[in-house]
């Protein structure tokens, strides 16, 4: 590395801060600066010799050498490089084709929000609840700690995943095609613990909820349906929860559509019908080939993708253990099937404990590739005997032009030489 020209005629340092040199060369903290970053360079040039800079550093032998003194907040090794990709100014998507398990870290959760992530000082946010209730409240989010609370492990899928495949074989990876779904353990309380002390009356049969974000975004939604399971949440697994996954309050439905998971969640109203908000009428709908469009199709219908082997990647022939996720919003996952011949023959894979309801469920199937050109696919059933369709299946009832809510059957084609792709069979 070259010296800065400045830099070529080294100064003692008395002589650089000489308060009667008529032009100093630079100020005390300008000094103080280069010097750090010339020790730094030494440093981190003997640390990486012969490596270089561009490759993380490593000891040959780590018997050797003392380790790193502990941090306050923990990372990840420097050789682990997986990263949430964005999609567009308003969302990431999760590297499921890296991850293990079923939990997503929260930092690779995939992100989606309508107008930017909020700063929120956790102490001035409140969450007010009216309409028709006894008691108007509002709490403070220390207030809403103190009730009892519940810990779930539970997939949020955005209605938008996969929406590039109704039209093509877009995605070249399973992060691509499927990663608008993450799967975290969720800490708060019952959304049914609140409307009891607010005092719900009976006539209040939809729910308002809105996002304190530049969007306000709001959602309107059936009671019944979601009394037993939604959540007011403020922790993901076992921290606070991340700006980007609404911090410091958020709503979560289990096995519904991620945006009716309401972020930097301010305000909860009872009514006696849907308030038609944007989101529910110019957006969020289903078009359907008649041209109708269906509205309030929450749920998330069962699904399932191989993540590896999977677009993007290249196999060896020999033995290899087919791995994948499903997933459904009424329930559990039940079987998971995997074809290796393009859907001529299905094989049931083992279903890895635990599988919970209306969580990611991992699943594994050995198998031994010949070589030969083939195509992978997966399909799951839920505890409602569902089965995931085919591309066909799906489409012959909800036509090319939707956008929301594509779960048909993945294909991934493996070439002779190895490289796997995305294709529509």
């Amino acid at each position: 590395m070259s010296a800065h020209p400045e830099d070529q005629a080294v100064r003692a340092p008395e002589e650089l801060f000489d308060e009667h040199r008529p032009e100093p060369l630079v100020n005390r903290r300008t000094w103080l600066g280069r010097a750090a970053a010339v020790v730094g360079v030494t440093i981190a040039e003997t640390m990486l010799s012969p490596v270089r800079a561009e490759e993380p550093a490593a000891s040959a032998d780590p018997t050797k050498v003392p380790g790193s003194p502990p941090s306050r907040y923990g990372h990840r090794s420097e050789f682990e490089t997986s990263e949430r990709v964005p999609r567009s100014w308003w969302s990431t998507l999760t590297p499921l084709q890296d991850l293990q398990g079923i939990v997503t870290p929260a930092s690779l959760h995939f992100e989606r929000h309508h107008n930017g992530i909020p700063s929120i000082h956790p102490g001035r946010h409140r969450l007010l609840v009216h309409g028709l209730v006894e008691r108007p409240l509002i709490f403070t989010v220390e207030e809403l700690k103190r009730f009892p609370s519940v810990s779930r492990l539970l997939f949020i899928e955005c209605s938008g995943n996969s929406a590039p495949e109704w039209r093509a074989s877009a995605g070249q990876t399973a992060q691509q095609t499927h990663g608008l779904t993450s799967t975290n353990e969720w800490t708060g309380v019952r959304l049914s613990t609140i409307l009891k002390e607010v005092g719900a009356k009976p006539d209040g049969t939809w729910l308002l909820a809105e996002g304190s974000d530049a969007a306000a975004m709001t959602r309107s939604l059936p009671l019944a349906d979601i009394l037993d399971d939604a959540l007011l949440c403020y922790a993901q697994n076992g921290e606070a929860l991340r700006p980007e996954q609404g911090y410091p309050l958020r709503l979560v439905i289990p096995g519904w559509e991620g945006n009716t998971c309401i972020k930097w969640l301010r305000r909860l109203k009872l009514g006696t019908a849907p308030f038609m908000t944007r989101e529910e009428t110019s957006q969020y709908t289903d078009l359907m080939p008649d041209g109708t469009a269906r509205q309030f199709t929450m749920v998330m219908e069962a699904k399932s993708v191989i993540t590896s082997p999977s677009g993007g990647q290249t196999l060896q022939p020999g033995f290899i253990e087919i791995r994948g996720l499903a997933w459904s919003g009424r329930g559990s996952i039940t079987k998971a099937e995997v074809s290796t011949d393009g859907g001529r023959s299905w094989e049931q894979a083992r279903l890895q404990e635990p599988v919970l309801p209306k969580c990611h469920t991992r699943f594994r199937l050995p198998w031994r590739w010949d070589g030969m050109e083939t195509i992978l696919q997966s399909r799951c059933t839920d505890e409602t005997g569902y089965v995931q369709p085919s591309r066909a299946a799906l489409v012959a009832v909800r036509g090319i032009h939707s956008v929301y809510h594509y779960n048909a059957i993945q294909s991934w084609k493996i070439s002779r030489d190895g490289q796997v792709t995305n294709v529509h069979v």
